[in-house]
């Protein structure tokens, strides 16, 4: 996801104190280990899923009042990435190695 360099001080403060409801709704959704990481205006995002619907629980996720809200908090600091829409942030890597 790239995020406009005007509000990346302002994405990691709000991520220094994250709504107790979001935490909350990851941890129902099975997702462990969730980290986001700052690269400039770059932002990667790294969980562990550990259910056996992930369409389904990602889907339970976004349709929470609370969790819409968080997104829409957030939404205008973004910026499309290269080739994507404006409403696609996050995308999927392939990956190609993890030592465990």
């Amino acid at each position: 996801r790239s995020i406009k360099p005007d509000y990346v001080k302002e994405y990691k403060k709000t991520h220094s104190n994250v709504w107790p409801e979001i935490l909350d709704r990851i941890t129902n959704c099975k997702i462990k280990n969730y980290s986001v990481f700052a690269h400039g205006d770059i932002l990667f995002s790294f969980f562990e899923y550990h259910g056996d619907n992930f369409e389904e629980d990602t889907k339970i996720m976004r349709d929470n009042k609370k969790f819409q809200e968080w997104e829409k908090f957030h939404a205008h600091m973004f910026k499309p990435l290269e080739n994507k829409n404006k409403d696609e942030g996050w995308i999927e890597l392939e990956e190609v190695f993890r030592k465990e």
